[in-house]
């Protein structure tokens, strides 16, 4: 094992991801081997199912990159699924029942998400409060405020073929009987951006010190709070960035919801390697573990199972690496 974690290759694309990889190359044979045995004259083999489970993944990529960033600092932020529909349920009322233009709309996302990164940021960093309890509140009062905002309607956003519908290229672009995935070109450009930030600049380092050793930092001179709030600034924006590709993967957005992406985002950042208790992310690792989601839920529903079997395995998946990662803790220490 130590030979192959010595390996050239093995070490530039990290061991961890490399597992992940294979973890995710291994399910979708197996995907592919059940799905016909299980549901007659059906298929997991196919261009269309690809494109299905990467829709899924492209907002909750962007909620699990944002959210990577606070857990790196050793908080936690359950309030960017409720988030993510707040923004899409505000905007989407002013571009549908205020006349709003799309593009200030899809800016009124970002600026939403923004807003509530900079809440959590100063009420955690600066005042102090446990980031559970701060995400908690958060995540009612987007849940709260979209309803108010919308008098608690849902939201239809257009559709492609209407005016304001190309928006939707944001996810894929029709090519003859098939579709480009723009979508996972963004999210992979978003991922990248992201990689950057946490692992070549002086924010991303302080960020990950922060999770390490908190008291260490603040002692050596380091504005902390700043630091701290940044990441859930990033997280609340990329929630926001979130929201946009909802809204162009799903017509309808109900008020009052969004919880279940809070964990399924959070999963994929656990999958991916970063550490609950701080200190270590993966930004690549993060957008593995997101895809491996993406593509449990798609296999589970094309062998015709209900959705909630993907809940149970991906909360085993959590368990045990959550398990691993404290263990090899352990042993380092």
């Amino acid at each position: 094992m130590e030979k192959i974690k010595q390996n050239a290759i093995v070490k530039k694309i990290g061991f961890n991801r490399l597992v992940l990889l294979c973890v995710m190359v291994l399910l979708y044979l197996l995907f592919a081997l059940i799905t016909p045995m299980v549901k007659a004259n059906a298929s997991f083999v196919s261009y269309a199912r690809m494109v299905s489970a990467l829709k899924y993944a492209y907002f909750l990529g962007f909620l699990s990159l944002g959210v990577t960033f606070v857990i790196a600092t050793g908080g936690i932020d359950f309030s960017i699924g409720p988030v993510m529909f707040c923004a899409a349920l505000i905007s989407g009322y002013l571009l549908t029942m205020k006349g709003w233009p799309l593009i200030l709309c899809l800016v009124v996302c970002i600026l939403v998400g923004t807003l509530f990164g900079i809440l959590n940021g100063v009420l955690v960093a600066y005042a102090g409060l446990p980031s559970f309890i701060t995400s908690m509140a958060s995540m009612m009062l987007a849940k709260g405020i979209g309803s108010v905002f919308t008098k608690t309607q849902s939201v239809s956003w257009p559709q492609l073929t209407d005016a304001n519908g190309w928006y939707r290229n944001l996810v894929g672009i029709k090519m003859g009987n098939g579709e480009f995935p723009t979508g996972l070109v963004l999210l992979v450009l978003g991922a990248v951006i992201c990689a950057i930030i946490l692992n070549k600049t002086m924010a991303g380092r302080y960020i990950l010190s922060i999770g390490s050793n908190r008291e260490a930092v603040r002692l050596s001179g380091v504005n902390t709070k700043r630091w701290e709030t940044l990441a859930y600034i990033i997280c609340g924006t990329l929630a926001g960035m979130a929201a946009i590709f909802y809204v162009a993967k799903n017509t309808t957005v109900l008020p009052g919801l969004g919880d279940a992406f809070n964990n399924e985002a959070i999963a994929g950042c656990v999958m991916g390697g970063t550490s609950m208790t701080g200190g270590v992310a993966s930004i690549g690792g993060t957008l593995i573990g997101v895809l491996i989601i993406a593509l449990l839920q798609e296999g589970i529903l094309a062998m015709g199972f209900q959705i909630h079997y993907q809940y149970i395995i991906t909360g085993l998946i959590v368990l045990v690496v959550v398990w691993a990662d404290l263990r090899s803790r352990r042993r380092r220490n």
